[in-house]
């Protein structure tokens, strides 16, 4: 993927392109998508988001929709997050230590604290912390860790069994999983409440709830300790992804296997009674002769693979709808699925990009693409200083150089514009708009912009110039730009600074920039101000 990719989650919507150009990884989690942390390439991590049980780590539980630095973890070199739906998060060092914070009602921080949440990323050291920790993984109210010597431990909430055989007791710090795991385990996933892990002959077991056959043992039973998938013996698992309460799972030949709940279609097998699957199935998708890779989440019901051919396909629950069976796509990645189809939009694992990777964006491409005079085919000249722009992008973007390249442009390469009497500054402002929909001028110039966009019938560029500059009033301001605003007939704003002058009218009407109103203007104002009952005779 690319950064400019991140706009299809809403959350990522606010952020400056500046910002986005600096992330190095981010996740997007919660029950709503609300929530987002960020790694930038300077090892510095960011949140953003609505901050549920003080799960973006900030030490509050206030909403940002700025990125907000979280201080526990800079320059801890984070290598992958993972997160429930408390929510609870968990953060990966470079170290091989795992960070944890958030909700914690069921125990799922491993801290061996009894707080509903903790708000500050803590390390948990209880039996981890001389473990060297490869990887992490979630359930809604449960969590697992990997060691490099293939061990794995888990904490949290066990209404199934999920993290101990000792069912109904939450675990409030890491255990090893009992002795049934005696391989070494390559690979972990998290379902809602169960577990499944490879080992490294490729083996599946799983443990925890199984009243969908989700285990994919051949029965409904609940297990407290891990069990083997047996009807896979013979087939070499490389990777497996949790579902809610359903299993994909790819072999080393790119077959796919699923098993578990059904209802909405995520088992892809088309039974019309949508039936689950106690045992593994083989998904033939279409004619594919290989799955490269799969993709699902703890609390969803959507299933994703990507083909040969870099193709995309999507089946379960997609946009509320059930999908039964395997549908071909126009997406290019899996992440897409999920930030376009999956209830809520979050990342079922985090994104991380590489700068070897990446791609010039669209709006990247326009944004250089300005004041370029290598691929320029137009120049206009303002106070003896040259812009080089496109006539294609001109014609396209405004009315005003349409009708000019129609009639009196029509057959040259540069136009003076110093008869309109702007400065250099503002022309190169509303040319660069023109490229890029945004307005790169200080507040002191924009009244200048929102002249020649009125001079020149830019209806949009009028309403973003009033937009600004209705946060720019202050007290001491508001009688000079409501002056220019009536000059310029900006009704929107005048009326709007007229409103802010009226509640402020005691200091208003002290101000300097009142007392150098032009007398004509000074008394329209009063009498104005007169006639909604503010001024007192």
């Amino acid at each position: 993927m690319y950064r400019s990719d991140l706009k299809n989650w809403p959350i990522f919507t606010f952020l400056d392109p500046a910002f986005l150009s600096k992330i190095h990884m981010t996740i997007v989690y919660g029950t709503l998508g609300g929530e987002a942390l960020i790694v930038t390439k300077d090892n510095m991590v960011y949140a953003i988001g609505s901050n549920d049980h003080g799960c973006l780590g900030t030490g509050d539980t206030l909403s940002y929709i700025e990125p907000r630095k979280v201080e526990a973890l800079c320059d801890k070199e984070i290598r992958t997050i993972a997160y429930g739906r408390g929510p609870h998060v968990l953060a990966l060092t470079g170290a091989g230590e795992v960070y944890s914070w958030g909700h914690n009602n069921y125990s799922e921080l491993g801290n061996c604290t009894a707080v509903v949440e903790d708000s500050v990323p803590k390390q948990i050291k209880m039996d981890l912390s001389n473990k060297f920790v490869v990887d992490i993984a979630c359930g809604s109210y449960h969590s697992l860790a990997l060691t490099r010597e293939g061990e794995v431990y888990a904490w949290g909430g066990n209404n199934f069994g999920q993290v101990n055989s000792n069912v109904g007791v939450n675990l409030n710090t890491p255990k090893k999983v009992n002795s049934a795991l005696t391989l070494k385990i390559v690979s972990i996933s998290c379902g809602q409440a169960m577990n499944m892990v490879i080992t490294n002959d490729g083996e599946v077991y799983g443990w925890g709830q199984n009243n969908f056959g989700q285990l994919g043992i051949g029965n409904y039973v609940n297990q407290g300790s891990p069990c083997k998938v047996t009807s896979l013996i013979g087939v070499t698992i490389e990777k497996i992804a949790c579902g809610c309460t359903h299993v994909l799972a790819l072999s080393n030949k790119g077959n796919l296997y699923v098993w578990g709940a059904n209802n909405s279609g995520q088992l892809g097998l088309d039974t019309g009674s949508k039936s689950d699957a106690w045992r593994p199935v083989q998904l033939v998708v279409e004619e594919v002769n290989r799955v490269a890779d799969i993709a699902t989440m703890h609390f969803s019901h959507i299933s994703v693979a990507l083909v040969e051919g870099n193709r995309i396909y999507v089946w379960g629950s997609c946009l509320s709808q059930s999908v039964l069976v395997p549908t071909l796509t126009t997406l290019n990645y899996l992440h897409d699925a999920f930030a376009l189809y999956a209830t809520p939009k979050v990342t079922y694992k985090p994104i991380v990009f590489y700068d070897d990777e990446e791609e010039v964006s669209f709006e990247d491409c326009f944004r250089e693409a300005f004041d370029d005079s290598t691929t320029s085919d137009f120049v206009v000249n303002v106070q003896q200083k040259s812009i080089f722009v496109h006539k294609a992008i001109l014609r396209i973007r405004s009315e005003y150089f349409r009708t000019m390249f129609q009639n009196k442009w029509a057959d040259d390469d540069q136009c003076a514009m110093d008869q309109y009497q702007f400065s250099y500054n503002v022309y190169k402002a509303f040319l660069k708009y023109l490229y890029t929909d945004e307005i790169d001028l200080p507040e002191e110039n924009v009244f200048e912009l929102l002249e020649l966009a009125n001079s020149f019938n830019e209806n949009q560029l009028k309403k973003r110039c009033t937009r600004i500059m209705k946060k720019a009033i202050t007290i001491e301001n508001s009688a000079s730009i409501y002056s220019m605003a009536v000059e310029y007939d900006a009704k929107e704003l005048e009326e709007y600074c007229f409103k802010f002058m009226l509640n402020h009218i005691t200091a208003v009407m002290q101000s300097e920039n009142f007392a150098k109103l032009s007398e004509n203007m000074m008394k329209t104002f009063k009498l104005k101000a007169a006639h909604t009952g503010a001024l007192k005779t």
